[in-house]
């Protein structure tokens, strides 16, 4: 059994190259499209929501049978196609270039697999279960959906200001950390009227006192 390492790719604008163009590989380009990824699609046939996607010009295509060289350029490969054949041609195709591959057939195969994602604007969250479930993996960020509700977009991007507010106006790092772990206790109803410039410094000077009597 493969030991993955998990990490969180900065892909904004990056090309990323998927294989296929069923139903698999619609998945896979909307989850690339949500990261800011810059999309080429090879298949001779697409889904209606590929299609359409191309359409309004948020991907690229190339309509044919994939080829030898497709991948150049590419950050991330996916071989998503409906024949075992051509997604291994991809899988050793990447693998000469040095491109990172995920085959959605073989998760063995590839070099990396790619989780069930829930975003709640900066927070994000991925489950996987290494290949070996993914329907497993499904179920339990679907339950960290729920958990994890529409609030948690608001909330991360007041955290992420406060942060930022932070790094500026407190020289201690300690003292900073302390002021960022205290700033989880803030319930919603105070810091939702955090939302000018004014009030936030307000806040952050309220937390920063609360530690000082501590």
């Amino acid at each position: 059994m493969k030991r993955l390492y998990p990490v969180m790719l900065d892909i904004e604008g990056m090309r990323c190259t998927v294989a296929g163009g069923g139903a698999v590989a619609e998945r896979k380009v909307r989850g690339l499209l949500d990261a800011g990824a810059d999309v080429l699609v090879v298949a001779p046939v697409l889904t209606d929501g590929l299609r359409e996607l191309a359409k309004q010009g948020f991907i690229g295509t190339l309509e044919r049978e994939y080829r030898e060289g497709d991948l150049a350029g590419a950050l991330l490969a996916f071989a998503a196609t409906s024949d075992s054949h051509v997604n291994a041609r991809v899988v050793k195709d990447a693998g000469r270039l040095g491109v990172p591959v995920n085959a959605a057939d073989d998760a063995a195969g590839g070099s990396f697999v790619t989780p069930s994602v829930v975003r709640r604007g900066r927070l994000v969250l991925a489950v996987t279960a290494s290949g070996s479930s993914p329907a497993l993996a499904a179920r339990v960020a679907a339950e960290l959906e729920e958990r994890y509700d529409e609030t948690y977009t608001a909330y991360t991007e007041w955290l992420g200001r406060l942060r930022e507010l932070a790094k500026t106006t407190v020289a201690d790092a300690a003292v900073r950390r302390r002021l960022l772990r205290a700033a989880l206790d803030v319930p919603e109803e105070e810091w939702r009227n955090d939302s000018d410039a004014g009030r936030l410094a307000a806040r952050a000077d309220n937390l920063l006192g609360k530690l000082d009597g501590g």
